[in-house]
């Protein structure tokens, strides 16, 4: 059976005081939209809808970015959940096949949970997802017969006995495409809210003689966030996930409580993690690579044994080959360090070249942008850059060339070349004693006047 995904993200969030769509707010560096898109499309469904509504430009342009092929349909005014899914009907003409409603408010429901409710949809016309809450609060309850859902009832127009039950409801439904439209029409609004449920689909079926059921997942994943507060719970869990599966496929991290992960890193077997080390989206780390403590990466690539940090920052578009390494205080940024070459500290390396087996010495910065463009810096194969390098790209430091510590290089150097580009130094004997014995005098006379001034 085919699988469409109907994806609810209209919501304002007002409790979030922000101008920007609640859903667009990010969790592991990733908007929480594209945390339930990514989930959904474990499923290879045949289409995928997005209901916006507030600031529907802005969650549009942030859907094409993960899902090109999604269907953005709007929600002018928001009556409900029942309503907004009744929104992407004229997206899904046509559709004969499932249809799965999530949430882009609820980040963590996992591929395994919504695998199972499509099994579960083999022997019901109608699937939810529940969980078993430690405190149900508000949560609609889900009142079960054996494996029958009879029916959701939402908190505010719950009796004491139904709110008793602690099996709630997730707001994920899976069902036939064409009888949940049919359900939906059916929908009023009588009730505490005056909003179109999206759960009494449930006892409208079950009045019909179609069949109802609830699978329960752990409450975790049907965390949603309405407020900053849930968006800062929502991160501590997201990076004790991260943490949790880093360990478990043998990353060594030594404090694995202050390193930092997005929804994307990906660490190989035996690498080493120090202390408060912060991946940013986009970076892949290989087998045996050691980065260390207060290091930040972002959209990245580290080779095999290769060595970052302490206080290293990599940006965009860099890549270290195997055994490259870069060391405390160096940025490099777009740029493309080849195995077994060392940047050891106190560089700027960008839109750059380095060869391998090169030395790059500290102070090192490659002088890539004019104001108005970026330029290239390509270091041959064993070249050894000296201390306090100016290069000013573009420029070609040849193999096995070198360049003398001050220098500001300027032009290409040759293979095998020694390059100098410095003023001539000239001393002037006894010219310092000099100048010490004015300074003196002139810092004499003026104390003597700041005193006078006092008196």
């Amino acid at each position: 059976m085919s699988t469409a995904l109907i994806i609810l993200a209209a919501g304002k969030g007002t409790r979030m005081n922000s101008d920007l769509p609640k859903v667009l707010h990010r969790v592991g560096g990733a908007p929480m939209l594209a945390h339930a898109l990514r989930a959904g499309a474990t499923l290879n469904p045949e289409r995928t809808v997005v209901v916006a509504g507030h600031g529907a430009d802005a969650v549009r342009q942030a859907v094409a970015s993960h899902d090109a092929q999604a269907a953005i349909v709007v929600q002018k005014a928001q009556l409900g959940t029942a309503h907004a899914v009744a929104q992407a009907a004229p997206a899904l003409e046509g559709f004969g096949g499932d249809v799965i409603v999530l949430y882009g408010d609820t980040p963590f429901i996992s591929a395994e949970t919504l695998k199972r409710m499509q099994a579960a949809r083999l022997g019901h016309d109608i699937v939810v997802l529940g969980f078993h809450a430690a405190d149900p609060g508000g949560y609609g309850r889900l009142v079960m017969e054996g494996d029958t859902l009879r029916k959701i009832v939402e908190f505010k127009d719950a009796d004491a006995p139904t709110r008793a039950i602690t099996f709630c409801n997730s707001g994920v439904i899976a069902a036939d495409a064409g009888k949940l439209f049919e359900l939906i029409a059916l929908v009023g609004n009588e009730n505490a809210s005056g909003e179109y449920y999206l759960t009494d689909i449930v006892a409208l079926a079950r009045a019909r003689g179609l069949t109802a059921t609830a699978i329960a997942c752990d409450e975790a994943e049907t965390l949603g966030v309405n407020s900053r507060a849930d968006l800062a719970a929502a991160e501590v869990a997201f990076q004790r996930r991260a943490r949790a599966e880093a360990l478990e496929n043998g990353v060594t991290m030594l404090a694995p409580e202050t390193v930092w992960f997005s929804h994307d890193t990906r660490i190989g077997s035996d690498a080493v993690i120090e202390p408060y080390v912060v991946f940013a989206p986009r970076v892949t780390v290989e087998s045996g690579a050691h980065v260390r403590a207060f290091s930040h990466l972002e959209g990245c690539h580290v080779g095999r044994d290769a060595i970052v940090g302490p206080y290293a920052r990599l940006r965009p578009g860099s890549t270290l080959a195997d055994r490259a390494r870069v060391g405390n205080f160096v940025e490099i940024k777009n740029s493309e360090i080849r195995t077994g070459a060392k940047i050891n500290h106190l560089s700027y390396i960008g839109d750059a070249e380095i060869g391998v087996a090169s030395n790059i010495g500290g102070g090192t910065i490659t002088c890539n942008y004019d104001g108005v463009m970026k330029h290239e810096t390509t270091i041959g194969a064993r070249a050894f850059i000296g201390s306090d390098t100016m290069l000013v790209a573009p420029v070609r430091v040849g193999e096995d060339a070198m360049t003398g510590s001050g220098s500001v290089i300027t032009q290409d150097v040759p293979d095998g070349a020694l390059a100098l580009g410095r003023a001539q130094q000239v001393n002037k004997p006894g010219m310092a004693r000099k100048l010490f014995e004015t300074l003196r005098f002139k810092k004499a006379r003026r104390d003597k006047k700041r005193e006078a001034g006092k008196g």
